[in-house]
């Protein structure tokens, strides 16, 4: 899932007036058509033993309003959705040795991130600032409050070939500067390596679960697991 919608026009702003959300969510969707893309062109020998959905939502900055109303009224039961793995935003800024979870310790999801990230040379951490409350704010967790083990992962700060505090200085300046503004535009400086990383992580990450013989789940103690519970209970 990835968000496509941002937050349209303002007139009362002067000159640029349309919010044109590159970052927030642009970036997002095109890593969900690019994953799409690749899927679809794999030979049938290699395609994923279970079925793939790839969704755009809109209305995500409303309130997840239309990963909502999906999850209220699924094209597939929820009962037979293994997982959902979520996109918001990308790394414009250059491959990294890390990659962080939103959430990290949620549900078996983390342990094949694991070891997807290993086998491309990156580790795998818990998200820097988890009491933003990031879990909460995007599209899987529409589908995690409906008992679907839910996984979002964030672009990693470990950027190669830069200072250590180079991802700080750069979130900093997109969230004082562009964040939820007019000027959130493709940059000059931005290449999309990073994007390209992580949408390869994501499309592992995606191919194991399609084939996987164990369905993902949430881990115990977790806020989820009672409702996925009861849903997979035998009827």
């Amino acid at each position: 899932s990835s968000h496509w919608d941002h937050l349209g026009r303002d007139p009362r702003l002067p000159g640029d007036q349309i919010y044109n959300g590159a970052a927030d969510n642009a970036a997002g969707a095109a890593v969900l058509l690019e994953l799409a893309r690749t899927f679809k062109s794999l030979p049938t020998t290699e395609r994923p033993r279970r079925s793939i959905l790839f969704l755009a939502v809109t209305a995500e900055e409303r309130g997840l309003l239309g990963s909502r109303y999906y999850a209220h009224h699924p094209l597939y039961p929820l009962r037979q959705t293994l997982a959902n793995i979520n996109m918001d935003g990308a790394n414009q800024f250059g491959r990294t040795e890390d990659i962080e979870i939103v959430g990290y310790g949620a549900s078996s999801i983390d342990d094949l991130a694991t070891a997807v990230a290993r086998d491309q040379g990156r580790r795998v951490k818990p998200e820097a600032n988890p009491e933003r409350g990031t879990y909460y704010r995007s599209d899987h967790f529409e589908f995690a409050k409906e008992g679907v083990p839910a996984f979002y992962a964030k672009p990693g700060k470990a950027f190669i070939g830069q200072p250590a505090d180079f991802a700080d200085k750069v979130v900093a300046e997109y969230i004082a500067k562009h964040y939820h503004q007019p000027s959130d535009d493709v940059k000059p400086d931005w290449t999309f390596e990073g994007a390209a990383q992580d949408a390869d992580f994501l499309r592992e990450l995606g191919r194991r679960i399609a084939n996987g013989e164990r369905w993902p789940t949430w881990r115990e103690g977790n806020e989820f697991k009672a409702k996925r519970d009861a849903m997979m209970a035998p009827r």
